[in-house]
């Protein structure tokens, strides 16, 4: 580890709304963002991005070059764009050649291949927008911000399902201590709540039909989330030069592959890539920690994370904080584990544990210590999960600023 890497900006839009206060702020108070969608022909629970606050947000923002946008790149301009702010890089010169945009995407625009398949194959028509490649493309959202921001350094998009923006962040944090850049805008954006990303979610048997419970009894599975979250990575020498805000710490990263199943997670591959975070981060595994779970509120998913949990905290696990996230925002696949590193960053900050929200009761095979109430923390390590389909797996530890 040659250099530290160091948190300087935060950026998100999920159903809890449109910048890091009011997520962070309906968050602790217990509020979820899940609630019935009535979008014919979609109708269930589900996490979306109010459109008019979206629109409201985009307003401020000078898009005139990007042509045709998918809301995959919309919710990303919009995080990107208050987490640069916040962390007072607007304008710097190091944006143009010293800086790399990491993007995790689970998924290229659905709402743009949904309007152009209704056009062709349901009306018959022969002809498609113009736009209809550059606007879904799964890179186009870094494409997108590189523009907004002038950033002609690495741009690129990381596709491993709900695991890409862990990837996203980890992959930057590498490329930082390395010295090939001195600044990054990582993370990732998702959005599949649209009609065919919708209905294939459905037949996964995989969505449940009132709420996510992650690690409780009777939990039925996800529910789906839309939106995005990027940070600004600085190497310390670079923020403190410039009198940068220093938010926290980057400071371990582990990634693995289960190479065992699509779907369903080995406890192995998980256990592999928290421990190299912990590896990374120069740590031992039974430091007491916040620990942000992937949590989706599935049987198998949910049963397996605890395990491997329990594996690698062992004896520290007791004097750990376990939150899981997605009860509150819904699942943005690809988005999801930067806004889940994000609030638990937060949470370390302000030392309050965000609420698992639906919880009936404990279930023998995933029972962890879940805040299941907003209260104080004293931790200054997060640990944060990330396990995708196809057994991808991404785990960041982050570090309080003190």
């Amino acid at each position: 580890m040659s250099r530290k890497v160091v948190i300087t900006g935060m950026g998100c839009v999920s159903g809890l709304g449109i910048g890091v206060a009011p997520t962070w702020q309906r968050s602790i108070a217990g509020e979820s963002a899940i609630r019935p969608l009535d979008r014919p022909p979609i109708a269930g629970p589900a996490a979306w991005v109010d459109p008019d606050a979206l629109a409201q947000a985009a307003a401020r923002l000078d898009l005139k070059r990007m042509g045709k946008l998918d809301p995959l790149s919309l919710f990303a301009l919009v995080a990107a764009a208050e987490a640069v702010d916040m962390a007072g890089l607007a304008g710097h010169p190091a944006l143009a050649t010293r800086t790399a945009i990491l993007l995790g995407c689970g998924s290229p625009g659905n709402a743009t291949l949904d309007a152009a398949f209704e056009r062709l194959y349901a009306r018959g028509l022969g002809k498609l927008h113009p736009q209809t490649i550059p606007s879904s493309m799964m890179s186009a959202p870094a494409s997108h911000l590189a523009m907004l921001l002038g950033v002609h350094g690495p741009t690129m998009a990381l596709s491993s399902a709900c695991a890409s923006s862990a990837n996203a962040l980890g992959e930057a944090l590498h490329m930082i201590r390395a010295g090939r850049v001195d600044v990054a805008v990582a993370g990732g954006s998702e959005a599949c709540i649209a009609y065919g990303s919708w209905v294939a979610w459905q037949a996964l048997g995989v969505v449940a039909p009132d709420t996510c419970r992650p690690f409780s009894r009777d939990r039925k599975g996800l529910a789906l989330g839309e939106g995005a979250a990027l940070l600004v990575l600085e190497s310390e020498e670079h923020a403190l030069a410039r009198g940068a805000p220093i938010l926290g710490e980057l400071a371990g990263y582990g990634a693995s592959s289960d190479a065992a199943d699509m779907t369903a997670p080995d406890q192995a591959g998980v256990e592999g890539a928290i421990r190299a975070a912990f590896d990374d981060a120069a740590l031992a595994p039974e430091t007491p920690a916040l620990i942000s779970t992937h949590g989706t509120g599935t049987k198998l998913n949910d049963a397996t994370e605890a395990a491997a949990i329990r594996a690698v905290h062992g004896a520290g696990l007791h004097a750990s904080t376990v939150i899981a996230t997605k009860s509150a925002h819904g699942h943005l696949i690809g988005g999801s584990g930067a806004l889940e590193f994000l609030i638990g960053m937060k949470a370390l900050a302000e030392g309050i544990a965000p609420p698992v929200l639906n919880h009936l009761g404990p279930d023998p095979d995933s029972d962890l210590p879940l805040a299941l109430e907003a209260g104080p923390i004293a931790h200054d390590i997060l640990v944060s999960n990330s396990f995708a389909f196809g057994g991808l797996n991404a785990v960041l530890i982050g570090r309080k600023r003190t």
